[in-house]
Formats: C-alpha cells, sequence, structure tokens
C-alpha cells in the first residue's frame, strides 16, 4: 500500500501564531495549491452569479413596469435595459458556467482523480484565477465610468454599437467590457493549456485514458474547446478594439454613420463579427454543459451503486459533442442572409449533435433504470439536471430548421431554450458538484433537509420562470424588446404572462438564500465527514496517498464481487496484492 504523504512543517504552526497568520495570507492570496485555487474559483462564481441574478431582477422589474424608479439606478432607459442584458449575460456565461464548472471544480478535484500530485504548472494556475478576477473586476467597473452602463450615463450593448468613441471619455464602458473579454480569454485559455497538460502527462500508475472517471474526461473535451473557441474570440476582440480606435474597418461597413460621422471607411462586415463570435458562442454552450454532464455520470453510478451504462460509449460521445460543437456555430445565423445551402448544412450538424447527446440520455436512464437510488440532496440535483436538460433539448431539433427558425430567432423561445438548457441544466450541475464534494472542501456534510427544500423550491421556480417563455416566443415577444406597454396589441396582451415570469423570478431568486445558507451554516457546523462518505470509488476519496496505483475503472460498484459493494480504484485484488 502507497506511504501516506508527508505533512507540510508550517500545518504545525501555533494556531493565532505569526507564522500561522502568515501562512494563512500566503495560501489565501498567493496560494498555488490547486485545491485552494479551485475554492477561490467558486468564491468568485457566487459572487459573480449574486451580481448577475441581481441584474436579472432588474430587467424583469423593468420589463413589466418600464417607468418605475429605482434606487440607484433611477428609471431605466431602453437602451439602459440592453446595457443590463449585456452585462447580466456576460457574467453567467463567462464568470458562472465556465468558472465554476470547468476552473472551480477541476481544479478542486482533477489532480487526486488522476493520481497527479498538483496541476502542471502551479504558478500558471494561480494566475489563470487572479487574471479571471481582474476581468470581473473590470467588467463591473463599467457601471461607474462615463459612457459606462448602467450609473453615469446607459449606453447600448455591444458590440455591434461599439464602434469608435465620438469623444473624450464616451464609450468608456465598452471599452471596458471588451477588455474585460480580452482578459478572460487570456485567462481560460492559460488554464486550459494547464488542465490539458496535467491530464496528459500526471496520470499515476496504471491511470490509462479508459480508466479516467467520466468527470476527467469532461473537463479534458471541455478544455480543448475552450483553447479553440476562446482564441478565436480574443481575436474578434483585438479587431474590434482596432475598429474603435485604430481606424480599421473589420467589422464597420463602408459608410456607415453613427450620429451624423461617417465611421466606416473600408470594406469592413458585420456578419464577420457574427462568424467569429458564435464561433465562440455555440461551442460555450458544451463548455458550460459537458463538465455537469462528466459530474451527472459519476454521480448517478456512485448513487445507484451500477456501474455507468456503456463506459467507453459515453467517452466518445463527449468526444463527438466537443468535436460537433465546434461546427455548428452557423446556425445562430439563418436569418443574416447567409447562401441557404450553407444553412443546409449548419442544420444537418445541428441536428447530428442530438444523436450523441441523446445516447448520454439513454445511458443515464438505463444506469437509473432498475436501481436501488439513494435519495440524497446531490441526487436530487443530478434529477433535476436531466429534467431541465431534455426538456431543454427537445426545443434545439425545432429551432435547428432554418424556416422555423426564422420566426423563432430572437423571440423569447430562443430565451427559453438556452436558459433551461445552458442556464438551469448547468447550475444544477454545479450543486450537485458543491454538495458531493463538500466534504473535501470543509470536512463536514451540508444540510439534507435545507438542501431539500433548495431543490424544490429552485426547480418549481425554474419552471415557472423558463418554460412559459415557449409561449412568449411562440407568440412573436422579440427577446431586446425593453417593454410591451404601449407596443402593438399582440405584444401588449402578454404583459399578463410576463408579470407571472416576473414573480416567479423573485421566488427564484429568494430560494438560493437557502443554499448560500447551507453552505455557510454547514461550513461551520455541519456534520463532520467521514473519509469517504458516499461510498464512492475515484481517487479524490483516497485521502493521504502520495503515488496510487490505479487496478480498475472508475465505477466499480458489485455487491457479488466486493464484501463492500464496492473497491476503489487504488485498491488492488487479493491475486496482485
Amino acid at each position: 500500500m502507497p506511504e501516506p504523504r508527508e505533512s507540510d512543517p508550517q500545518d504545525a504552526a501555533t494556531p493565532g501564531s505569526e507564522l500561522t497568520r502568515r501562512h494563512w495570507l500566503r495560501r489565501a492570496i498567493f496560494t498555488t495549491e490547486h485545491r485552494a485555487i479551485g475554492m477561490q474559483y467558486l468564491a468568485l462564481a457566487l459572487i459573480a452569479v449574486a451580481i448577475g441574478t441581481v441584474l436579472s431582477l432588474l430587467m424583469r422589474i423593468h420589463l413589466v413596469w418600464p417607468n418605475l424608479r429605482l434606487p440607484f439606478f433611477g428609471v431605466v432607459p431602453p437602451e439602459g435595459y440592453l446595457a443590463l442584458v449585456t452585462i447580466h449575460g456576460t457574467i453567467m456565461v463567462f464568470f458562472v458556467l465556465t468558472t465554476a464548472p470547468q476552473s472551480g471544480f477541476a481544479n478542486l478535484v482533477l489532480p487526486e482523480q488522476i493520481g497527479a500530485r498538483g496541476m502542471a504548472f502551479p504558478r500558471l494556475n494561480a494566475l489563470s484565477f487572479w487574471l479571471t478576477s481582474l476581468a470581473l473586476c473590470v467588467l463591473l467597473a463599467a457601471f461607474f465610468v462615463p459612457g459606462g452602463a448602467p450609473i453615469s450615463g446607459w449606453t447600448s450593448y455591444p458590440p455591434l454599437s461599439a464602434v469608435p468613441a465620438a469623444g473624450p471619455g464616451q464609450g468608456t464602458g465598452m471599452d471596458l467590457w471588451i477588455a474585460s473579454i480580452g482578459l478572460f480569454c487570456i485567462a481560460s485559455s492559460i488554464g486550459a493549456v494547464n488542465l490539458l497538460t496535467t491530464i496528459v502527462g500526471g496520470r499515476c500508475r496504471g491511470m490509462t485514458l479508459m480508466r479516467m472517471p467520466l468527470t476527467v474526461w469532461s473537463w479534458f473535451v471541455t478544455a480543448i474547446l475552450m483553447l479553440l473557441s476562446f482564441s478565436v474570440l480574443f481575436a474578434a476582440i483585438l479587431l474590434l478594439w482596432c475598429d474603435r480606435h485604430y481606424g480599421t474597418s473589420f467589422f464597420v461597413p463602408m459608410g456607415d454613420l453613427v450620429n451624423g460621422t461617417i465611421v466606416g471607411k473600408g470594406d469592413g462586415s458585420p456578419l464577420l463579427w457574427l462568424h467569429l463570435f458564435w464561433f465562440f458562442g455555440h461551442p460555450e454552450v458544451y463548455i458550460a454543459v459537458l463538465p455537469g454532464m462528466g459530474i451527472v455520470s459519476s454521480l448517478i453510478a456512485n448513487f445507484t451503486r451500477r456501474p455507468i451504462l456503456g463506459y467507453r460509449m459515453m467517452v466518445w460521445t463527449t468526444v463527438l459533442i466537443g468535436l460537433l460543437g465546434l461546427l455548428v456555430w452557423g446556425h445562430h445565423m439563418f436569418v443574416s442572409g447567409m447562401n441557404p445551402y450553407a444553412g443546409t448544412a449548419f442544420a444537418v450538424t445541428t441536428m447530428a449533435i442530438a444523436v450523441p447527446s441523446t445516447a448520454k440520455v439513454l445511458s443515464w436512464l438505463g444506469t437509473l433504470w432498475g436501481g436501488g437510488i439513494e435519495r440524497t440532496t446531490p441526487m436530487l440535483y443530478v434529477l433535476g439536471f436531466l429534467s431541465f436538460f431534455i426538456t431543454g433539448g427537445l426545443t434545439g431539433p425545432i429551432l435547428a430548421q432554418p424556416a422555423l427558425d426564422t420566426y423563432l430567432h430572437n423571440t423569447y423561445f430562443v430565451v427559453a431554450h438556452f436558459h433551461l438548457i445552458m442556464g438551469m441544466a448547468a447550475v444544477f450541475s454545479i450543486f450537485a458538484g458543491v454538495c458531493y464534494w463538500f466534504p473535501l472542501m470543509t470536512g463536514r456534510m451540508m444540510s439534507e433537509r435545507l438542501g431539500r427544500w433548495h431543490f424544490w423550491l429552485t426547480f418549481v421556480g425554474a419552471y415557472l420562470v423558463f418554460f412559459p417563455m415557449h409561449f412568449a416566443g411562440l407568440a412573436g415577444e422579440p427577446r431586446h424588446y425593453a417593454q410591451l406597454t404601449g407596443a402593438t396589441s399582440s405584444l401588449a396582451s402578454l404583459v399578463p404572462l410576463q408579470t407571472g415570469i416576473t414573480h416567479s423570478a423573485f421566488l427564484l431568486a429568494a430560494a438560493q438564500f437557502l443554499f448560500l445558507w447551507n453552505v455557510l451554516r454547514s461550513a461551520r457546523r455541519g456534520t463532520p465527514a467521514e473519509g469517504n462518505p458516499w461510498r464512492a470509488t475515484t481517487l479524490e476519496w483516497a485521502a493521504g496517498l502520495d503515488a496510487p496505483a490505479v487496478h480498475r475503472g472508475p465505477y466499480a460498484y458489485d455487491p457479488q464481487a466486493f464484501p463492500s459493494g464496492f473497491k476503489m480504484q487504488w485498491e488492488a485484488d487479493a491475486e496482485q496484492e
């Protein structure tokens, strides 16, 4: 059996001593320890989701009561509403749905899951986190500068309006948005390279590719997607910056007028921006969801006490989803005037990506069928993920048809679709991951009672918010309309529907205080956790091992073959000892 790791001499420092205080400061700010960085990423995502939720509530309030004067914000003008949409979406997509499931959870447990001592490049790992934090600060600074949003003079949302500033101090908020995205792209690319290097070169003895947990496979494919898509987005951001400040015309058409001034001096094309942005935008959906798929797969195996059905198939469907995710960006541009043959090609590839996704759903359902499901809080969140993923996925083939998308494009139907899949399904996988790995972070268990209350309130609230948006989209309501009062009679009739959605949004937001309270209370006074409270088989629960050797795949559950009903990956069989 491998020997335990040697303890750090600084761990023995006397509580309250100067050495302890310096050690705490170093760990809190300058740490390169991967688990601490993972917790920092999760804390950053928690801050971001709180801000993003407040902005979404402001959007809902303005949509229903457009003339209401809000404290600190005043009366939100239509262009201010669009600024709220942009900042809300930016925070949620980049700093929550990318940061938490990929950067947060991967740093938290990935090295242990493959038997590595840590991330391949610890200092770059820390640099990636601090660049991500800086990117969020730069984005939020746009609220407080002239020409920013939404306090000191509202602005329309970037990037299509992000043409060269008309004067000193104007458009500074747009510049900060661009700078924030650029910093995030750099940080994410550094993190992706670090993660890929760790997986390829850091696996312990016996940890072959087909013995890696499905969480590791999902982080691996997601890192590849991040490296490719964020590189393209970074190039687009640089070109946009040049158009604003250096007189180029990559995206600005010749003769384009802004405030009576001709700004287009070359043969620029807004469609080029769309191609570059959506080449990032559609893989981003899978950057947000693929880590959740890996978490769900592992937790289903753990809480049914059965090997995941079709492990190799699940690996190759993960790879296939990543590959096809890079090829279908054009279905966001069916109404842009692209060649109809190109539209047909993108429609076919978009429908093709449903095949591996369906295979995953069938594997999850097949593993659940007939299994003795342990109804723990993490498993409830997993079932919530399945519900949202299936419900949201059913509308995907509808939007994949150019004829149908022509009507539904940019309506609330699209909002409902991507919020159910990219939003709620991914968020429920984050909830599941936090509950499942909470003992590793704090040594304590989260409250099951509070977890169940939070699950049901969030589950019901999410459906009350996002499912009715399908009906608003079918009625033709554009998602960028700032208000419905004074509109045509057909849209004004949707005010009661949007009012109900707004009330549900407040319920959904209020339910998250239960989760926050559960985290804070359990971290201090939760039930102390055992070394392996979930009776899991993967290596992150084999605490204290220096250099484990792997003897089997990740999901060895068999009550007939093993006396305890399961066997961890590092435990040797009797004939191997």
